[in-house]
């Protein structure tokens, strides 16, 4: 039986109000209509026809930015052939796209075991295991693997169940830990969640620690009492298994103090809470670091990580977590299809190779000190840039109207989105009003103040004359 598109109701509890501004930027504005419209390739805008009259249309994701025809090292190739530096990446490309270690393993494993039944293991899956584990600190030493984020999530918010008997889960506003129903639920995020109706139950949020706007600010940057407020649900709550968080918050680039940290170790400690880390989008190098927490000097009882994991091509996550919480032997935890791909491990295991073999880590942290200098420089000329943040190679710009207000400069956001665009840089724009930058690992010094310079030019064309010059 098919329905009159025309005539049918939307399903109940569905909403068409306008999409919250959060996690990205919005598709369906009149700057992304007026982009769409400018786009030069009959190529192109067929292919976008064709991608809006097959895909379900969701927020974020459609309509689509652009069509793509290549990728390559640290560009996006579209349908015209127009070269662009991919500061987004959806945070997979830490090794920038179709790395020739990556694609010379994955051939290799192809050839040898393309595919390998859970009932079964296989040598490539185990020296993934076993790498991971080397790289992590030496009290996480077990592993799961996923096909992907949301599920080690997945996975974590079980285990925690288990060890501790406790079904409750403490997480932040505008925190992300993926897309299913599971996920959304210990997410911060309204816009994945606005519509759906009941989700788990027994999830408390409390504020993520943001240093620049919102009510618990405070002038001297101190940031613990966001710490405290995670002591206080859970004394009040009660029944709390585990509390789920990013290091650093990757979307608008909110980075909390070493103290911040610190303290929610010693919380969740002396409540018996498990730590769940997500490093979803920013492990594998990113801070400079295997992982971000290790900035912050301590370690998670349970670890997610995934994206960059498969070299931006395999699709592979892993859930990581101490040896006294193997203890789920007759729960399957995951028990996915692809639980122990042969060929995502392979991606995986030549992704961390990489990663040593050019001492990434290190140039990451070089690269830090030139962006934190550089975006300084930049915060000093422009009032439109009313707070830089950052860590290794993950940035965010937060444009506002007015430094004393901090009102967001959105719209004034989104036309330097697209002006970069124009001129080679891609990267998103969060909360509506920062630009988020997430260059590959591999990018060359020349490349990023190449890539800067178009993002500053930007910046100069929006920001209007008059407020160009300011007084310290």
């Amino acid at each position: 039986m098919s329905l009159n598109p025309g005539s049918a109701r939307p399903p109940a509890g569905s909403t068409n109000s306008k999409p919250l501004v959060a996690e990205g930027d919005i598709n369906n504005t009149a700057a992304r209509q007026q982009w769409r419209e400018q786009i030069n390739d009959a190529g192109s805008q067929q292919l976008l026809d064709d991608d809006a009259g097959v895909f379900l249309h969701q927020s974020m994701s459609s309509p689509c930015m652009n069509s793509l025809s290549g990728a390559d090292g640290i560009y996006l190739t579209d349908g015209a052939g127009n070269r662009t530096m991919d500061f987004h990446g959806n945070n997979v490309h830490q090794l920038g796209h179709g790395h020739p270690n990556v694609i010379k393993a994955i051939e290799q494993q192809m050839q040898a075991l393309p595919f390998s039944p859970r009932r079964f293991t296989n040598q490539t899956a185990v020296d993934c295991a076993k790498k991971i584990i080397d790289i992590c600190p030496d009290e996480l030493t077990r592993l799961l693997f996923a096909p992907g984020g949301t599920s080690a999530v997945g996975m974590a918010l079980k285990l925690a169940r288990l060890v501790t008997g406790n079904a409750k889960v403490i997480s932040l506003w505008d925190g992300f830990h993926g897309a299913s129903l599971d996920a959304i639920a210990v997410g911060g995020e309204a816009g994945f969640r606005q519509g759906l109706g009941p989700l788990m139950a027994g999830v408390e949020r409390i504020p993520p620690s943001c240093r620049y706007r919102g009510p618990f600010v405070r002038e001297d940057g101190d940031d613990l009492h966001y710490a405290d407020y995670l002591e206080y649900v859970i004394e009040k709550e009660g029944g709390v298994g585990a509390f789920i968080a990013e290091t650093v918050r990757n979307t608008d680039v909110q980075v909390p103090s070493k103290a911040y940290w610190q303290r929610i170790r010693e919380i969740c400690d002396k409540h018996g809470v498990m730590l769940i880390i997500d490093e979803i989008p920013n492990g594998m190098g990113r801070s400079g670091h295997w992982f971000t927490f290790e900035e912050f000097g301590i370690c998670p009882d349970i670890l997610c990580i995934g994206k960059g994991l498969g070299g931006g091509i395999m699709p592979l996550a892993a859930m990581i977590t101490r040896e006294q919480y193997n203890i789920a032997g007759n729960v399957s935890l995951g028990h996915y299809t692809h639980e122990k791909s042969p060929v995502s491990c392979a991606a995986a295991l030549a992704t961390i190779e990489t990663i040593e073999q050019q001492q990434l880590l290190s140039k990451v942290k070089d690269d830090e000190q030139w962006m934190r200098q550089r975006l300084a420089e930049m915060q000093e000329r422009y009032p439109i840039i009313g707070d830089v943040r950052g860590i290794g190679l993950l940035w965010g710009i937060e444009l506002v109207l007015d430094r004393d207000s901090k009102e967001k400069a959105s719209a004034e956001a989104e036309r330097v989105m697209y002006q970069c665009m124009k001129n080679g840089v891609s990267f998103k724009v969060s909360a509506g009003n920062v630009l988020q930058l997430s260059p590959p690992l591999i990018i060359e010094r020349t490349q990023l103040a190449e890539a800067i310079d178009i993002v500053e030019q930007a910046i100069a064309s929006v920001c209007p004359p008059q407020q160009q010059t300011l007084t310290l």
